[in-house]
């Protein structure tokens, strides 16, 4: 499966309600599993985003439709990255064309 980095914003909705926050972060959960995508992990971050997601989904499909579906309910917007482990770009960097 591909992996992914998904950076969050809250939008001002979001911060308004962020009482809420772990419900959502649960629900983002069960999304994401009836999507056959893997929600990894979850941080709080400091700095240009809020939080930052870890996810594994079999196809950019899957991740397209978790990450419009979690931005359309108004709490958040979402930079989304396709990331590869050190392994893959140690393959990558061997395979390179001289």
């Amino acid at each position: 499966m591909a992996a992914y980095c998904v950076l969050i914003n809250f939008t001002e909705q979001g911060i308004r309600t962020i009482r809420d926050g772990a419900k959502r972060v649960e629900a983002a959960r069960e999304l994401a599993k009836s999507l056959g995508v893997e929600f990894n992990d979850m941080h709080l971050c400091m700095g240009p985003y809020d939080v930052m997601v870890h996810l594994k989904a079999p196809n950019d499909e899957a991740i397209a439709k978790f990450t419009l579906a979690i931005a359309s309910r108004g709490n958040v917007r979402t930079t989304t990255m396709r990331t590869f482990p050190e392994q893959d770009y140690r393959k990558m960097l061997a395979e390179l064309p001289a």
